[in-house]
């Protein structure tokens, strides 16, 4: 998950590199982006960190992407394969003028193992799974088909229901 399956621009894969050397860790890759259903310029790319110091990390994001403490947010998730409670912070970052569009997780170091276990179940789908995602996306991000609301909701079903897995239990806490 360090390394990304699809191709993304040289502007991008610089942004990970600097941004990698600046927090002095790896940055693991999940979602589209390490699968078939990646729009290149329309997908976002889903980043991991995994830190001993959350805080210590978010002020270096706060201070790499020039954004406010207030844009983190709190999550709690209980990870399906073994209903264990994780924590963390969210950050979704859009630099236009670059085209990067990337959503950040932070998390502490001691949930690595069964977060990573979790991503992988959706890394390797099958095929009719792909093809769907392939499609909705189509329909959501070319054609303009579909509402947000809608195409959200499908893109989760087809990544639980759709493959077999209950569905995520994720909360995300608003900041004040």
């Amino acid at each position: 998950m360090e390394t990304i399956k699809n191709k993304i621009p040289d502007t991008t894969k610089q942004f990970f590199d600097e941004l990698s050397d600046y927090l002095n860790t790896k940055l693991l890759f999940f979602g589209s982006v390490q699968r078939s259903d990646y729009f290149p310029g329309e997908s976002d790319i889903d980043v991991d960190i995994f830190t001993d110091n959350e805080n210590q990390t978010i002020t270096k994001l706060q201070h790499f992407l020039h954004v406010k403490r207030k844009d983190f947010k709190k999550f709690v998730w209980r990870l399906n394969h073994n209903n264990t409670i994780a924590y963390g912070h969210k950050i979704f970052y859009n630099n236009k003028e670059e085209g990067i569009m990337v959503e950040f997780s932070i998390y502490n170091e001691k949930y690595k193992q069964g977060i990573l276990k979790e991503h992988l179940m959706k890394t390797d789908l099958p095929f009719y799974a792909s093809f769907l995602l392939i499609m909705l996306k189509f329909l959501y991000y070319n054609l303009k088909f579909l509402d947000k609301n809608t195409f959200t909701y499908w893109k989760k079903k087809i990544l639980s229901s759709g493959i077999g897995l209950p569905e995520d239990q994720f909360v995300v806490f608003e900041p004040k």
